[in-house]
């Protein structure tokens, strides 16, 4: 019984001793200075079936493997490592780089690849597979990916592996695999494939085909065609998206001016600094709550929001106190008065905070984005801007239509001489409506700092881009300024592709230029005594 045992121990011990001297040995051929003797170094590595074996070439290729005198160590910060076994070393002098060259790189690849899609960790041969999918794997390398590809049990990882076949394949002498390549790729249907593809349908100088089977072409236009088609949907697809979400900053802009516009016919040319102190609010309170709520970091979005709302609020209420309620009537002496307004906060601003910009960080939560389409990918922070964008809209809405002070407002806005003979007070309407339409302009300038950097310069990229919106609209109607600003922030991510930003800006300007030869009033017309007399 006991020589069973040890037969046992004996059959058991002596394979993994000779596998780790096999690795021994492999890894002594790394510290010589001749080529070939180090590309026959990393074959070996690769076939010794050592676990340490993909941690030594990794560290190959990235440069951090070094041999001191005839050991060979791997560099790890500021910390040596022993390649062979992991234990820690003090080199005894300044280790040299392992030499290689592109022949010692061609070698490496196909280890690599081997020993990574051969791994009994399902997320590394995922990852392997995945990473091989996406470049243009080598030639040498397909020995390797259908030996994996026969072998591979994981659906995911052999889906990679089938794709990064088909790249390899359209490189083929052979025309059937060729022929297959293609149709493999058409049947996924992924975008990026359409770089590959293009190659066999075009011609060289002489206008030749470069692909000289016909049927393999044939199948590569067809494949090439439903691709395009598919881009310009998602293209479509994802520039609506993002016009909606472009459109939701200008409506968070636009939306307070609506309502001081609408009902004072105030031109007022610092509600963009408004705009700028509500994104400096947001900074202010970050600090704080880097300073002294570390742990809770990601709740003070939670916190600027109302102090944004109260600071901007209480800064309208300010200028309309001491300087619009002696201009009403005369807009354009408003104009100026509020330029010269917006010019003395940024300067404020300067000088509290420096010329510089200074940066917002958004809550992880906001962090990442979701893909809704291939190669459409929205950001979660504007998708929360949207979401915003409708809670501030009906928080305002709800104002105006669910309130004495809305009441108050809407009379105002109809006929300001009747609703003052009906014992309204205009002069405190007009107050907290410009303090309500700066707040949300608070509101707005929270939203803007965490899609953006935030500068004295800030409101001055969204001024005119307001007035548009408001125009647009129709001067005080809620529902114009929804879909002016949803409407300009489409029609804008749709004519970037084309024109440019630039002159998509400018061709939107001509379309507004337009439209209000033709409907003075905007998208919706102000009803009231004083209009229709």
């Amino acid at each position: 019984m006991l020589a069973r045992w040890l037969l046992v121990v004996v059959a058991l011990v002596v394979p993994a001793v000779a596998q780790a001297d096999a690795f021994t040995d492999a890894l002594g051929k790394l510290a010589s200075e001749d080529l070939d003797t180090v590309r026959s170094g990393v074959q070996e590595i690769a076939s010794s079936g050592e676990a340490r074996a993909l941690g030594v070439l990794h560290a190959l290729r990235d440069g951090k493997l070094k041999v001191d005198g005839e050991t060979v160590v791997v560099e790890d910060g500021s910390k040596w490592k022993r390649a062979s076994d992991g234990s820690a070393i003090t080199p005894a002098a300044k280790p040299r780089k392992v030499v290689a060259n592109n022949a010692v790189r061609r070698a490496m690849a196909p280890a690599i690849a081997r020993l990574e899609l051969t791994s009994k960790d399902v997320g590394l041969r995922r990852a392997a597979a995945e990473e091989l999918r996406r470049g243009t794997p080598p030639e040498e390398l397909a020995p390797v990916l259908r030996e994996a590809y026969k072998t591979e049990k994981d659906p995911q990882t052999k889906a990679s592996l089938e794709l990064a076949l088909a790249d390899v394949d359209l490189a083929s002498a052979d025309s059937a695999k060729r022929f297959e390549a293609v149709r493999i790729l058409g049947d996924r249907g992924d975008i990026s494939f359409k770089s590959k593809l293009e190659p066999l349908v075009e011609r060289d100088a002489d206008g030749n085909y470069r692909e000289k089977d016909a049927k393999v072409r044939e199948a590569a236009a067809d494949v090439l065609s439903s691709l395009r088609w598919k881009e310009l949907t998602n293209r479509i697809v994802g520039d609506v998206m993002y016009g909606l979400s472009l459109g939701s900053v200008l409506l968070l802009a636009a939306l307070g001016l609506a309502i001081t516009f609408g009902l004072m016919g105030v031109i007022n040319m610092a509600h963009g600094e408004i705009l700028m102190i509500g994104a400096y609010s947001s900074y202010v309170v970050q600090l704080l709550f880097q300073q002294y709520l570390p742990s809770s970091f990601d709740m003070y979005i939670f916190v600027a929001l109302p102090v944004a709302f109260v600071v901007c609020a209480l800064v309208g209420i300010l200028i309309e106190r001491t300087i619009l309620r002696f201009l009403y009537g005369r807009p354009l002496e408003t104009l100026l008065a509020t330029w010269g307004v917006s010019l003395a906060l940024i300067q404020t601003v300067r000088l509290l905070f420096g010329a510089q910009n200074v940066a917002v960080t958004a809550p992880s939560f906001l962090s990442g984005g979701w893909e809704m389409l291939e190669g459409v990918v929205l950001p979660y922070n504007r998708m929360v801007i949207v979401f915003f964008g409708a809670l501030v809209v009906a928080f305002v809405w709800v104002i105006l239509t669910r309130t004495r002070l809305g009441l108050e407002v809407r009379a105002v806005t109809q006929n300001r001489n009747m609703a003052a003979c009906m014992g309204i007070s205009t002069a405190r309407v007009d107050m907290w409506t410009f303090g309500i339409g700066s707040g949300v302009a608070g509101l707005g300038g929270v939203a803007l700092s965490q899609i953006g950097n935030v500068g004295p310069e800030l409101g001055q990229n969204y001024i005119v881009d307001s007035f548009m919106v408001v125009v647009l609209g129709g001067v005080g109607k809620l529902a114009g300024t929804v879909i002016g600003a949803f409407g300009l922030g489409i029609i804008n991510k749709l004519l970037e592709p084309v024109s440019g930003a630039v002159l998509g800006k400018i061709i939107v300007l001509g379309l507004i230029i337009l439209f209000i030869q033709k409907r003075p009033q905007g998208i919706f017309a102000l009803k009231g005594r004083a209009v229709e007399g």
